[in-house]
């Protein structure tokens, strides 16, 4: 038998991972589990989980518990202490106030920011069952914020008076972000900047409004001197978990963890309409050690986008660091532009990702590697194993040729003849794809287009399995390029870029773009 691993633990909440054979979002068969503790009030408790990482919630603080499951060894794990348990509705909150009660939402918040800074160093801040709107709400060090069942948390529909995020802080470093570039922005619904030690969890709800406003009507513009807000944007935090909790309809990308180190998201589940723009689930951007299980993702764009910030139009960076360090296992993209994306603002470089036993099911893209010249940085180490992807249209894609920005579609990004390498030149070095299902495919099972002044290089392809084709598939481009042929029920197909693929059958010798100038 097989040793369940304890993903992350606070107080009051654990993640575990039950490690069963072929094993992705959901076991292979329900299992029966046992918690037991000789120290908490309630000694047994017992269960039935379908995932492979189930989240235990209402732990008591500084007890010890085992932990048994049918088919695997048990378990046993510490809970820590809890310097204090802080209740949000002793300061003056009010329930289901309109979302269009600007002064209300106001109030709510100025109420919320007391409670948290009553919240003791170790302690927790519970915000209890109900719909409270509120104005942003920034978190501090050394707390944890745990929404009750029955919490929802909600930002208001209109946004006069909304705080914001500078571009830069006092030293300079960045801080307000869009796109990868420093840029004022509306203040998130929660947010924290530079904090350590910080826990958000619990079975309530992150509501953005982002369905109620007008966020959603201005995708790619400027209002009120800022761009659009995240869900949830940590910025420059250290030692973060995010457990268990929902959060839906963010106004731009929905967790932004930038410039983070140490963060760990697990049993979440992250929504937002298929139609609302940029609404991405899940972007770590310079960021360094992360680690994401057991989430579930429904979105209106890709569902994980790891970044590393961009160059400005004038090649400046300063701002730039890297990403490395992302580890993503049992998770379940169930629809979005793609399942795990890296770019296209990766300019600091993106290094060391791995994807493990997820399923990708309906997503545009299963693995989207997509840059551009005018980039630079590099993309290296990069590696999926053991996932599904069900109704992906195309499975595997890495593009240089993105035609991101609105100088995307000039011949320069676009040429396919050679250009000068320079610090614009980004590179894309050691990808490795092993045992992966493709079923229902539309339009490609991989796509690779490199830059002939700078191929794709160290393609791995080990056991690749296309089960079936989608009967109903229309031809489509299966990258967004320019000069690229439409394709369905293709196998892989290259140009500039080195592919060693096991099953040569595989590898189709038709281009993937119409003009080569």
């Amino acid at each position: 038998m097989t040793r369940p691993s304890i993903i992350a633990l606070s107080a009051r909440t654990a993640a575990l991972c039950l490690p069963a054979r072929g094993a992705l979002y959901r076991l292979p068969a329900a299992a029966k589990w046992r918690l037991s503790s000789s120290d908490a009030d309630e000694q047994v408790r017992q269960g039935e989980t379908s995932l492979a990482v189930p989240l235990l919630y209402e732990l008591q603080p500084r007890a010890r518990y085992r932990f048994e499951a049918e088919g695997f060894e048990a378990v046993e794990f510490d809970t820590p202490s809890c310097a204090g348990l802080v209740d949000a509705g002793d300061f003056g909150l009010v329930r289901d106030i309109h979302l269009d009660d600007i002064e209300g939402a106001r109030r709510n918040a100025a109420a919320l920011q007391e409670a948290v800074a009553a919240v003791p160093e170790g302690g927790t801040l519970r915000l209890p069952a109900g719909v409270w709107t509120a104005f942003p709400l920034a978190l501090k060090s050394g707390m944890t914020f745990d929404l009750s069942q029955g919490s929802v948390l909600r930002a208001p529909s209109g946004r006069a008076g909304w705080p914001v995020l500078a571009a830069r802080d006092t030293s300079g470093e960045m801080l307000g972000s869009w796109e990868g570039l420093p840029a004022d922005c509306f203040a998130a619904p929660l947010h924290a900047v530079g904090v350590r030690a910080l826990t958000i969890e619990g079975q309530g709800t992150l509501d953005g409004s982002g369905d109620r406003g007008d966020w959603w009507t201005w995708p790619k513009e400027t209002r009120g001197g800022a761009r659009r807000p995240r869900g949830l944007h940590l910025v420059s935090c250290s030692d973060v978990t995010l457990l268990g909790f929902t959060i839906r309809n963010a106004p731009s990308w929905t967790i932004h963890p930038q410039g983070c180190r140490r963060l760990t998201a697990a049993g979440l589940f992250i929504s937002a309409p298929p139609d609302s723009p940029n609404t991405d689930g899940f972007n770590p951007e310079s960021c360094q050690d992360v680690t994401i299980a057991g989430v579930r993702f429904s979105v209106g764009d890709d569902c994980i986008a790891v970044k590393a910030g961009k160059r400005g139009q004038t090649g400046e960076g300063e701002h730039l660091s890297e990403t490395r360090g992302v580890r993503v296992s049992h998770c379940l993209m169930e629809r979005g532009h793609g399942g795990l994306v890296i770019g296209s603002e990766m300019s600091g470089g993106v290094h060391d990702v791995a994807v493990e036993n997820c399923a990708m099911v309906g997503t545009d893209r299963g693995l989207r590697i997509k840059t551009r010249r005018g980039r630079g940085g590099a993309i290296t180490g990069i590696t999926m194993r053991h996932v599904l992807m069900d109704g992906v249209e195309t499975a595997l894609s890495a593009n240089a040729h993105y035609h991101c920005d609105p100088d995307g579609h000039d011949t320069w990004v676009q040429s396919r003849r050679p250009a000068p390498v320079d610090a614009g030149t980004p590179i894309i070095d050691g990808v490795t794809i092993e045992d992966v299902e493709i079923r229902d495919l539309a339009h490609a099972a991989g796509a690779f287009l490199g830059l002939p002044e700078a191929p794709i290089r160290n393609i791995k392809i080990r056991r690749l399995n296309i089960a079936s084709f989608n009967p109903k598939a229309a031809a489509a481009p299966p990258i967004m390029a320019d000069h690229v042929r439409p394709m369905r029920h293709e196998t892989i197909v290259s140009e500039q870029a080195e592919v060693d693929c096991d099953d040569l059958a595989l590898l189709s010798a038709a281009a993937i773009s119409t003009s080569f100038e």
